[in-house]
Protein backbone atom coordinates (compact mmCIF):
# COMPACT_ATOMS: atom_id res chain seq x y z
CA UNK A 1 0.00 0.00 0.00
CA UNK A 2 1.19 3.36 -1.15
CA UNK A 3 2.07 5.62 1.89
CA UNK A 4 -0.03 8.46 2.45
CA UNK A 5 2.56 10.61 3.63
CA UNK A 6 4.58 10.30 0.37
CA UNK A 7 1.86 11.42 -1.81
CA UNK A 8 2.21 14.88 -3.33
CA UNK A 9 -0.98 17.24 -3.48
CA UNK A 10 -1.53 17.27 -6.27
CA UNK A 11 -1.46 13.46 -6.13
CA UNK A 12 -4.21 13.65 -3.22
CA UNK A 13 -6.71 15.67 -5.02
CA UNK A 14 -6.67 13.20 -8.30
CA UNK A 15 -7.45 10.52 -5.48
CA UNK A 16 -10.17 12.53 -3.82
CA UNK A 17 -11.70 12.90 -7.68
CA UNK A 18 -11.71 9.09 -7.84
CA UNK A 19 -12.67 8.36 -4.36
CA UNK A 20 -15.87 10.80 -4.83
CA UNK A 21 -16.18 9.36 -8.31
CA UNK A 22 -16.17 5.68 -6.86
CA UNK A 23 -18.82 6.73 -3.70
CA UNK A 24 -21.34 8.47 -6.75
CA UNK A 25 -20.47 5.74 -9.15
CA UNK A 26 -21.64 3.33 -5.65
CA UNK A 27 -24.63 5.23 -5.05
CA UNK A 28 -26.27 4.80 -8.58
CA UNK A 29 -26.74 0.53 -6.98
CA UNK A 30 -30.47 1.01 -5.52
CA UNK A 31 -31.43 3.11 -8.20
CA UNK A 32 -30.36 0.84 -10.93
CA UNK A 33 -31.53 -2.05 -8.84
CA UNK A 34 -35.35 -0.24 -9.04
CA UNK A 35 -34.98 0.21 -12.67
CA UNK A 36 -34.07 -3.50 -13.36
CA UNK A 37 -37.58 -4.77 -13.87
CA UNK A 38 -36.91 -8.55 -12.51
CA UNK A 39 -36.66 -9.83 -9.20
CA UNK A 40 -34.25 -8.77 -6.19
CA UNK A 41 -32.33 -11.60 -6.36
CA UNK A 42 -32.23 -12.02 -10.01
CA UNK A 43 -30.69 -8.50 -10.39
CA UNK A 44 -27.97 -9.26 -7.73
CA UNK A 45 -26.97 -12.75 -10.02
CA UNK A 46 -27.21 -10.61 -13.17
CA UNK A 47 -24.81 -8.38 -11.38
CA UNK A 48 -22.51 -10.76 -10.90
CA UNK A 49 -22.47 -12.39 -14.56
CA UNK A 50 -21.94 -9.28 -16.04
CA UNK A 51 -18.94 -8.08 -13.81
CA UNK A 52 -17.52 -11.33 -13.96
CA UNK A 53 -15.81 -11.04 -17.59
CA UNK A 54 -14.23 -7.50 -16.58
CA UNK A 55 -12.70 -9.01 -13.08
CA UNK A 56 -11.04 -11.87 -14.80
CA UNK A 57 -9.68 -9.55 -17.71
CA UNK A 58 -8.68 -7.32 -14.64
CA UNK A 59 -7.13 -10.25 -12.76
CA UNK A 60 -5.35 -11.95 -15.81
CA UNK A 61 -3.94 -8.51 -16.45
CA UNK A 62 -2.61 -7.74 -12.78
CA UNK A 63 -2.17 -11.29 -11.47
CA UNK A 64 -1.61 -13.41 -14.29
CA UNK A 65 -5.20 -15.11 -13.89
CA UNK A 66 -7.85 -15.84 -11.09
CA UNK A 67 -5.93 -18.23 -9.09
CA UNK A 68 -7.84 -21.06 -7.21
CA UNK A 69 -10.23 -21.03 -5.06
CA UNK A 70 -10.02 -21.03 -1.20
CA UNK A 71 -12.78 -21.99 1.66
CA UNK A 72 -12.44 -18.19 3.31
CA UNK A 73 -13.22 -16.86 -0.91
CA UNK A 74 -16.37 -19.42 -0.52
CA UNK A 75 -17.55 -17.86 2.81
CA UNK A 76 -16.94 -14.39 1.47
CA UNK A 77 -19.18 -15.28 -1.72
CA UNK A 78 -22.18 -16.83 0.31
CA UNK A 79 -22.02 -13.60 3.07
CA UNK A 80 -22.03 -11.31 -0.42
CA UNK A 81 -24.81 -13.53 -1.84
CA UNK A 82 -26.46 -12.81 1.26
CA UNK A 83 -25.76 -9.24 1.69
CA UNK A 84 -27.03 -8.86 -1.91
CA UNK A 85 -30.32 -10.76 -1.50
CA UNK A 86 -31.56 -8.87 1.76
CA UNK A 87 -30.61 -5.10 0.40
CA UNK A 88 -32.05 -5.48 -3.30
CA UNK A 89 -35.48 -6.48 -1.29
CA UNK A 90 -35.12 -4.08 1.27
CA UNK A 91 -34.89 -1.40 -1.69
CA UNK A 92 -37.90 -3.06 -2.88
CA UNK A 93 -39.96 -2.72 0.27
CA UNK A 94 -38.87 0.65 1.50
CA UNK A 95 -37.29 4.01 0.64
CA UNK A 96 -34.04 3.49 -1.61
CA UNK A 97 -32.68 6.28 1.53
CA UNK A 98 -33.77 4.20 4.45
CA UNK A 99 -32.22 1.10 2.57
CA UNK A 100 -29.27 2.08 1.74
CA UNK A 101 -28.06 4.55 5.13
CA UNK A 102 -29.44 0.89 7.02
CA UNK A 103 -27.05 -1.07 5.31
CA UNK A 104 -24.06 1.50 5.38
CA UNK A 105 -24.34 0.72 9.94
CA UNK A 106 -21.43 -2.06 8.28
CA UNK A 107 -18.39 -0.57 9.83
CA UNK A 108 -19.94 -0.60 13.18
CA UNK A 109 -20.71 -4.35 13.49
CA UNK A 110 -17.42 -5.00 12.01
CA UNK A 111 -15.45 -3.64 14.58
CA UNK A 112 -17.80 -4.82 17.02
CA UNK A 113 -16.80 -8.35 15.79
CA UNK A 114 -13.23 -7.41 15.90
CA UNK A 115 -13.65 -6.40 19.62
CA UNK A 116 -16.08 -9.35 20.76
CA UNK A 117 -14.53 -12.36 18.89
CA UNK A 118 -10.56 -10.94 18.18
CA UNK A 119 -10.23 -9.41 21.12
CA UNK A 120 -9.05 -6.19 19.30
CA UNK A 121 -8.89 -3.09 21.80
CA UNK A 122 -11.15 -0.23 20.72
CA UNK A 123 -11.53 3.16 22.28
CA UNK A 124 -14.42 4.12 24.79
CA UNK A 125 -15.65 6.11 21.46
CA UNK A 126 -16.41 3.16 19.69
CA UNK A 127 -19.67 2.80 22.36
CA UNK A 128 -20.36 6.27 22.04
CA UNK A 129 -20.13 5.68 18.21
CA UNK A 130 -22.47 1.97 18.61
CA UNK A 131 -24.89 4.66 20.37
CA UNK A 132 -24.83 7.20 17.98
CA UNK A 133 -25.32 4.78 15.12
CA UNK A 134 -27.99 2.23 16.65
CA UNK A 135 -29.80 5.25 17.92
CA UNK A 136 -30.21 7.08 14.75
CA UNK A 137 -31.10 4.08 12.31
CA UNK A 138 -33.99 3.58 15.36
CA UNK A 139 -34.97 7.39 15.13
CA UNK A 140 -34.68 7.35 11.44
CA UNK A 141 -37.39 3.95 10.93
CA UNK A 142 -39.33 4.79 13.26
CA UNK A 143 -40.02 8.46 11.79
CA UNK A 144 -43.38 9.01 10.49
CA UNK A 145 -42.77 8.72 6.31
CA UNK A 146 -44.38 12.13 4.77
CA UNK A 147 -43.05 10.33 1.03
CA UNK A 148 -43.66 7.15 -0.71
CA UNK A 149 -42.57 4.53 2.15
CA UNK A 150 -42.52 1.46 -0.38
CA UNK A 151 -44.53 -1.46 -0.37
CA UNK A 152 -43.68 -2.81 3.66
CA UNK A 153 -41.33 -0.33 4.92
CA UNK A 154 -41.04 -2.17 8.29
CA UNK A 155 -39.59 -4.89 6.73
CA UNK A 156 -37.78 -3.45 4.50
CA UNK A 157 -35.89 -1.63 7.18
CA UNK A 158 -35.53 -4.84 8.80
CA UNK A 159 -34.01 -6.45 5.72
CA UNK A 160 -31.65 -3.88 4.56
CA UNK A 161 -30.00 -3.75 8.15
CA UNK A 162 -29.97 -7.40 8.40
CA UNK A 163 -27.67 -6.82 4.79
CA UNK A 164 -25.01 -4.52 7.21
CA UNK A 165 -24.77 -8.02 9.07
CA UNK A 166 -24.08 -9.75 6.12
CA UNK A 167 -21.73 -7.22 4.50
CA UNK A 168 -19.88 -7.23 7.71
CA UNK A 169 -18.59 -10.75 7.54
CA UNK A 170 -18.03 -10.80 3.62
CA UNK A 171 -15.73 -7.71 4.55
CA UNK A 172 -14.00 -9.73 7.22
CA UNK A 173 -13.51 -12.41 4.91
CA UNK A 174 -11.99 -10.22 2.40
CA UNK A 175 -9.86 -8.84 4.72
CA UNK A 176 -8.44 -12.84 5.65
CA UNK A 177 -8.57 -13.85 1.94
CA UNK A 178 -6.44 -10.45 0.95
CA UNK A 179 -3.27 -11.99 3.04
CA UNK A 180 -2.48 -14.10 0.35
CA UNK A 181 -4.74 -12.77 -2.27
CA UNK A 182 -4.86 -9.64 -4.87
CA UNK A 183 -8.34 -7.65 -4.56
CA UNK A 184 -9.51 -8.42 -8.22
CA UNK A 185 -8.86 -12.45 -7.63
CA UNK A 186 -10.49 -11.87 -4.29
CA UNK A 187 -13.60 -10.04 -6.07
CA UNK A 188 -13.47 -13.16 -8.71
CA UNK A 189 -14.35 -15.78 -6.58
CA UNK A 190 -16.57 -14.07 -4.23
CA UNK A 191 -18.27 -12.90 -7.37
CA UNK A 192 -18.34 -16.19 -8.59
CA UNK A 193 -19.89 -17.96 -5.88
CA UNK A 194 -22.63 -15.93 -5.03
CA UNK A 195 -23.81 -15.95 -8.28
CA UNK A 196 -25.03 -19.65 -8.62
CA UNK A 197 -26.36 -18.99 -5.08
CA UNK A 198 -28.47 -15.77 -6.22
CA UNK A 199 -29.82 -17.60 -9.02
CA UNK A 200 -31.25 -20.38 -6.59
CA UNK A 201 -32.71 -17.65 -4.27
CA UNK A 202 -34.58 -16.05 -7.15
CA UNK A 203 -35.77 -19.43 -8.36
CA UNK A 204 -37.30 -20.82 -5.10
CA UNK A 205 -38.74 -17.03 -4.70
CA UNK A 206 -40.24 -17.28 -7.89
CA UNK A 207 -38.90 -14.17 -9.22
CA UNK A 208 -38.49 -13.24 -12.61
CA UNK A 209 -35.61 -14.06 -13.88
CA UNK A 210 -35.38 -12.07 -17.29
CA UNK A 211 -35.39 -8.27 -17.57
CA UNK A 212 -38.59 -7.58 -19.35
CA UNK A 213 -37.64 -5.10 -21.21
CA UNK A 214 -34.18 -2.85 -22.87
CA UNK A 215 -34.17 -0.81 -20.19
CA UNK A 216 -34.13 -3.72 -17.45
CA UNK A 217 -31.35 -4.90 -19.29
CA UNK A 218 -29.27 -2.05 -19.33
CA UNK A 219 -29.75 -1.40 -15.75
CA UNK A 220 -28.29 -5.01 -14.88
CA UNK A 221 -25.69 -4.33 -17.02
CA UNK A 222 -25.10 -0.88 -15.24
CA UNK A 223 -24.64 -2.76 -11.94
CA UNK A 224 -22.01 -5.22 -13.48
CA UNK A 225 -20.15 -2.54 -14.52
CA UNK A 226 -20.80 -0.24 -11.46
CA UNK A 227 -19.52 -3.46 -9.15
CA UNK A 228 -15.89 -2.91 -11.13
CA UNK A 229 -15.36 0.56 -11.72
CA UNK A 230 -17.26 2.47 -8.23
CA UNK A 231 -15.68 -0.54 -5.87
CA UNK A 232 -12.35 -0.40 -7.69
CA UNK A 233 -11.97 3.22 -7.39
CA UNK A 234 -12.30 3.10 -3.90
CA UNK A 235 -10.09 0.50 -3.66
CA UNK A 236 -7.22 2.43 -5.28
CA UNK A 237 -8.00 5.65 -3.99
CA UNK A 238 -7.48 4.31 0.01
CA UNK A 239 -3.84 3.65 -0.20
CA UNK A 240 -3.56 7.12 -1.07
CA UNK A 241 -5.88 9.45 1.02
CA UNK A 242 -5.43 8.84 4.75
CA UNK A 243 -8.54 6.99 6.42
CA UNK A 244 -9.94 9.47 8.27
CA UNK A 245 -10.79 11.16 4.92
CA UNK A 246 -12.09 8.26 3.40
CA UNK A 247 -14.59 7.02 5.62
CA UNK A 248 -16.03 10.26 5.58
CA UNK A 249 -16.34 11.02 1.72
CA UNK A 250 -17.18 7.11 1.33
CA UNK A 251 -20.67 8.19 3.02
CA UNK A 252 -21.02 10.70 -0.12
CA UNK A 253 -23.17 6.95 -1.61
CA UNK A 254 -26.34 7.03 0.61
CA UNK A 255 -26.36 10.98 0.08
CA UNK A 256 -26.71 10.48 -3.91
CA UNK A 257 -29.06 7.67 -3.21
CA UNK A 258 -31.25 9.73 -1.53
CA UNK A 259 -31.14 12.44 -3.91
CA UNK A 260 -32.25 10.35 -6.55
CA UNK A 261 -34.56 8.38 -4.80
CA UNK A 262 -36.34 12.06 -4.45
CA UNK A 263 -35.63 13.00 -7.99
CA UNK A 264 -36.65 10.03 -10.10
CA UNK A 265 -39.64 7.90 -7.50
CA UNK A 266 -40.48 10.83 -5.32
CA UNK A 267 -38.97 9.60 -1.88
CA UNK A 268 -39.35 12.59 0.20
CA UNK A 269 -36.91 12.66 3.29
CA UNK A 270 -39.07 14.26 6.77
CA UNK A 271 -37.06 16.30 9.10
CA UNK A 272 -37.29 13.02 11.44
CA UNK A 273 -35.88 10.26 9.23
CA UNK A 274 -32.46 13.54 7.96
CA UNK A 275 -31.87 13.63 11.47
CA UNK A 276 -31.64 9.91 12.58
CA UNK A 277 -29.92 9.41 8.85
CA UNK A 278 -27.01 12.10 9.76
CA UNK A 279 -26.75 10.73 13.61
CA UNK A 280 -26.24 7.18 12.12
CA UNK A 281 -24.28 7.80 9.39
CA UNK A 282 -21.44 10.55 12.25
CA UNK A 283 -21.48 6.98 14.68
CA UNK A 284 -20.27 5.13 11.51
CA UNK A 285 -17.84 7.71 10.57
CA UNK A 286 -16.86 8.18 14.72
CA UNK A 287 -16.72 3.93 15.05
CA UNK A 288 -13.96 3.72 12.10
CA UNK A 289 -11.98 6.56 13.92
CA UNK A 290 -12.34 5.07 16.77
CA UNK A 291 -11.22 1.70 15.59
CA UNK A 292 -8.07 2.77 13.78
CA UNK A 293 -6.17 3.33 16.53
CA UNK A 294 -5.91 -0.04 18.27
CA UNK A 295 -6.20 -1.62 15.79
Amino acid sequence: MTDTAEISGADRRIAMIVLLAGACIIGLAPILVRLADSGPAAVGFWRMMFALPLLALIARRESGGVGPPGWVLVFAGVAFALDLAFWHYGIALTSVAKATILSNLTPVIVTGVAWLVFRERVRPLFLAAVALAVGGACLMTLARDPGLPGANPALGDALSAMAAVWYALYFLAVQRARRTRGATQVMFWSSLTAAPLLLVASTLLGETLLPATPGGWAACVGLGIMHVTGQGAIAWALGRLPASVTSAVVLVQPVVAAILGWALFGEVFGPGQMLGGAIALTGVVLAQRAARPAA
